[in-house]
């Protein structure tokens, strides 16, 4: 690994070391359990931007795609709002709609030929649309035992939802690394024309990775569906540009073709830690944005450079 793919590794390192000795409570088993859980949803949601991105593609989708799966995941299991009670359907439902989202925008994308932050962008809003209808005005709270516990209870000391979470990685790592798809979405992102010219149909790959990516959104909203105890439109507030963010810090480029799950993982980390960590050290909330604003804009800057001038196909 070349210094600098190993940056944001090292940066996480430098950062952990620096808040370890600022304040001793950030050294503690039970922060360190704290930084997890509170990382474990973007960790998923940035699994599925990950592949978008290292097709060159943007995807400002996951807003819409998780609240629509947040209220639909609330009313399928047990609640306070109807008197259905369908348990792991009700998950798995919601994470198809999520997949479903992902589709679309994989489709408006190939067919419309137009940017995908754009067609991502409108299938928020649809998502969107989908969950304040499903919300009609009233918060519908979940009763089921079994996606509560997906907050509260605990293997190892850490939530249900970090381990989750890390088994999303890994399996976003095996896609990424040992399947078709995850070989065709890094050379679709390095290469588009000339994977084209060699004869493999580059759309299908496409629509397949923006589904995979709505999947990740539409598991990611049950995670947050866990955590606040009610299917809420805001469900998803937010996590489009986190994710982005931790994806870019951790080495995957804007442009594509190159970084990857691990890499991200790695930026979700660093993005989480330095929150922790300055909350610890009372840092104002209002410093604390202005930091990980300036430090997206470097990460950007920084990894585009080399590929400022490299011919693009519509993305």
């Amino acid at each position: 690994m070349s210094v600098g793919a190993a940056g944001p590794l090292i940066a996480l390192v430098v950062i952990v070391v620096v808040f370890a000795a600022l304040n001793p409570q950030f050294r503690t088993l039970g922060n360190v359990q704290n930084i997890l859980d509170a990382a474990a949803v973007l960790a998923v949601v940035t699994c599925g931007t990950t592949f978008v991105l290292l097709l060159g593609s943007i995807d400002l989708s996951a807003a819409g795609v998780m609240a629509a799966s947040s209220l639909t995941v609330a009313l399928l299991v047990e609640n306070t709002r109807n008197a259905a009670d369908y348990g792991v359907i009700g998950v798995l439902v919601a994470v198809l709609l999520g997949a479903a989202l992902g589709g679309l925008s994989g489709l408006l994308l190939v067919t419309l030929k137009v940017p995908s932050f754009m067609t991502t962008l409108g299938v928020s809003a649809v998502g969107l649309g989908i969950a304040t209808l499903l919300f009609a005005g009233v918060q519908p709270g979940v009763v089921d035992a079994g996606l509560r516990s997906w907050a509260t209870g605990r293997f190892l000391g850490f939530t249900y939802l970090t381990w989750i979470a890390a088994t999303c990685v890994l399996l976003g790592w095996v896609v990424q690394r040992y399947t078709r798809l995850g070989r065709y979405a890094m050379a679709i992102g390095g290469a588009e024309e000339v994977l084209a010219l060699s004869g493999v149909r580059v759309a299908p790959y496409k629509v397949a990775v923006f589904t995979m990516a709505g999947a990740f959104y539409g598991l990611g909203a049950v995670m947050v569906t866990s955590q606040l105890g009610s299917g809420v439109v805001q469900a998803g507030a937010d996590y489009s540009f986190s994710a982005i963010t931790a994806a870019v810090v951790g080495g995957t480029l804007l442009v594509g073709g190159r970084g990857g799950v691990l890499h991200s993982t790695v930026g979700v980390l660093l993005l989480t830690v330095l929150t922790n960590g300055l909350v610890l050290v009372g840092v104002s909330p209002y410093v604390q944005g202005g930091v990980q604003g300036l430090i997206v804009v470097v990460a950007v800057a920084v990894a585009a450079a080399p590929l400022r001038h490299r011919n693009q196909v519509v993305k």
